[in-house]
């Protein structure tokens, strides 16, 4: 380690302790001052980008983090908080996107436990976040369209109208028609009405949706984390089986993975985070 890299490391020592005490303005200071020095060190453009982020600094945010993932892309904290400032932005589909590679990497070969919750709370409240923008124009398109429809069938009493030129049997006719509009109007709008999380979408041991699937042996689904910890505090067997189980056994489950991303992003308020 040269001594410009030395200094660096002290300066960024100097940032973690002004960070610690809240003088986000010194800790930016002094982590510049360790990026001047040794510009291609991904966890100083973090650090800082870490800082602009108590500051609400979402362009700076933004911009330390895309620099943090060039220069190292499996950077975990950096793709989250670039997903947290690209949400703020309100360009959620790009924000979205890094969520899922942050948790992606957090669940990786190196996973980082304690960031994977909290990145998955995030994720799920953004996907909620990216629906109801969308669902909130697809209603509006459709009432528009939905009112368009019927002035047109209504138009100068038209049903009235009918019944008195051309008999009940016409009338009744275009009644049928209003309803089969209602049906039409009913089933566009059925991706935007609430749903339950099916069963099968949900960890039989905490009953929540699954982040991390993994199955067993025995062909159950657990969620990592809880089997993990009752393998680790209750006993090696399966808790629904009671077979012997070890932790090398349990393998990820990414069918079952694949249709909770499937269902979050259909369903996205059916798990809606506070």
């Amino acid at each position: 380690m040269g001594p410009g890299s030395k200094q660096a490391e002290l300066l960024r020592q100097d940032g973690n302790l002004y960070f610690s005490k809240g003088r986000f303005g010194a800790a930016i200071d002094a982590y510049t001052e360790a990026i001047t020095l040794c510009p291609n060190v991904a966890p100083y453009w973090t650090n800082r980008a870490l800082c602009h982020r108590k500051r609400n600094d979402w362009e700076k945010v933004e911009a330390d983090c895309r620099k943090a993932i060039h220069l190292d892309h499996n950077s975990v904290k950096a793709h989250y908080m670039l997903g947290l400032a690209l949400l703020q932005m309100e360009k959620y589909a790009e924000g979205v996107q890094q969520l899922k590679e942050a948790l992606d990497l957090g669940r990786g070969p190196n996973p980082k436990g304690y960031m994977v919750e909290e990145i998955w709370q995030e994720l799920a409240k953004a996907k909620y976040m990216e629906w109801e923008l969308s669902s909130t124009k697809r209603s509006w398109e459709l009432k528009i369209l939905k009112e368009a429809c019927e002035s047109a069938l209504t138009e100068r009493n038209f049903l009235d109208n009918l019944a008195e030129e051309f008999g009940d049997e016409v009338a009744a006719e275009h009644l049928k028609q209003f309803e089969a509009l209602e049906q039409v109007f009913q089933k566009a709008a059925e991706d935007d009405t609430p749903s339950d999380v099916p069963d099968y979408l949900c960890c039989k041991i905490s009953l929540d949706i699954f982040r991390d699937p993994v199955i067993a042996p025995s062909g159950i689904t657990y969620e990592r984390a809880v089997i993990m910890d009752h393998l680790e505090k209750v006993g090696n067997f399966d808790p629904t089986t009671r077979e012997p189980l070890e932790l090398s056994q349990l393998v990820p489950n990414l069918a079952i993975k694949e249709a909770v991303e499937a269902f979050l992003d259909k369903h996205a308020w059916a798990y809606k985070m506070d």
